[in-house]
């Protein structure tokens, strides 16, 4: 019997492929979603350093969940993340503040805009690969760091409501990286090696000076 059908965010990363893949063999209904948020085209920017959303990103999570044996979609916001995660980015370095892109992203895009999505494919979770942990007590649901203190990222989640923490999942924070990393060559999913995100998304070449510029 499902405990329940569960949206994964899955950004064609390690973390989020893992994250499904174990909510799976817990027994969830999974559904992979993948994001288009940003479309770039750069040339002179390392293969490393590709935006988000990349090609090679949503074949990768399509692959993923090809593999684990669960469906896969990708749901377009790119309007909404060029509202509420690049133009505020834009608008806080004006003022002369240091912006947060990845807790704006996650405060709308994720946990509003992704939940509603989820919640109209008749979903009663959504699921992302962040390191970080919930504890449920009654009605009452805490966020907890990770046990990775390494990848720990409860902070950029400190935004969520109380309802938005009692519909979603963490499943990889009770995790190390390296075990992560592990579970997911055992399972032989093509991301286990694949390295980590470094630059904020939307800015793969680093160069924030001339993003902003090119905006203002």
């Amino acid at each position: 019997m499902s405990k329940g059908r569960v949206v994964v965010a899955m950004s064609g990363g390690v973390d989020s492929s893992v994250a499904a893949l174990l909510l799976h063999e817990e027994g969830y209904d999974v559904i992979g979603v993948t994001m288009r948020l940003w479309t770039t085209q750069r040339d002179d920017v390392p293969p490393q350093n590709k935006q988000c959303c990349s090609v090679e990103d949503i074949e990768d999570a399509r692959r993923v969940c090809q593999t684990i044996g669960v469906p896969h979609y990708i749901q377009n916001f790119e309007r909404e993340f060029q509202e509420h995660v690049v133009d505020y980015f834009c608008r806080e370095y004006e003022k002369g503040r240091t912006p947060h892109p990845c807790l704006a992203c996650n405060d709308k895009i994720k946990f509003d805009f992704l939940l509603r999505r989820a919640l109209f494919l008749d979903a009663d979770f959504i699921a992302t690969g962040h390191y970080a942990r919930i504890k449920r007590d009654g009605a009452i649901s805490r966020l907890m760091v990770g046990t990775d203190p390494d990848k720990d990222q409860s902070y950029v989640l400190y935004t969520i409501t109380q309802n938005e923490l009692s519909k979603l999942l963490l499943p990889v924070g009770e995790y190390s990286k390296k075990e992560i990393r592990e579970i997911a060559t055992k399972a032989n999913l093509l991301v286990a090696d694949k390295p980590d995100s470094q630059e904020i998304c939307f800015i793969p070449s680093g160069n924030y000076r001339e993003f902003i510029q090119q905006r203002t």
